[in-house]
């Protein structure tokens, strides 16, 4: 019982984000949004408060292209949340890894609802931050309760392309441990 105790009382100190399995081995640059259908994400066309799932970084392996460290939240948000702005203020992508107990969470574009749910345990994500504001996330202290997120920029065309990320708690976040907000 001492020695858990002890392993408690340390826990908070040890750099948890350099175990994780997270995405630094990505290739510091820009690259298209890519759309499960093959497509690229463009802010004239992808549909308002709107998801959907993509892989990043991809790797070109079937096998670890579908790891769940690898899936993001694509969204473009609500009207009411400036998601009617043909510009990349619209779009927002959050891990898909819960921060609680990493289970996958989905975005729910329904009037009444537009929020991130995590099935498990209830965990629920505001859609413009990326933090959790009800469940067990909500009661984790920063950065543990806020979702890693991906940046974009757009090119003239309007195609949307994620800029090369920054993993750490102070920038993009750290898959599976999070951030601090903005």
């Amino acid at each position: 019982m001492g020695a858990a105790g002890t392993g408690l009382a340390f826990a908070p100190f040890v750099p948890w984000g350099t175990f994780l399995p997270n995405p630094s081995s990505a290739a510091a640059e820009k690259v298209p949004v890519i759309l499960p259908d093959g497509s690229t994400a463009n802010v004239f066309t992808f549909p308002i408060n709107h998801a959907e799932v993509i892989t990043y970084p991809k790797t070109g392996d079937s096998v670890l292209d579908e790891e769940a460290f690898r899936k993001w939240q694509f969204i473009r948000l609500p009207e009411k949340f400036g998601g009617d702005k043909n510009e990349v203020s619209s779009f927002r992508a959050y891990s898909m890894i819960c921060l609680h107990l990493w289970c996958v969470w989905k975005y729910w574009p329904q009037e009444g609802r537009m929020r991130g749910e995590c099935p498990c345990h209830g965990s629920m994500y505001d859609p413009v931050t990326g933090t959790a504001f009800a469940g067990p996330a909500s009661l984790q202290a920063p950065p543990s309760d806020t979702l890693p997120e991906l940046n974009f920029e757009a090119d003239a065309d309007g195609n949307l392309f994620v800029t090369p990320p920054q993993w750490g708690p102070n920038k993009n976040g750290v898959v599976g441990y999070g951030r601090f907000p903005k």
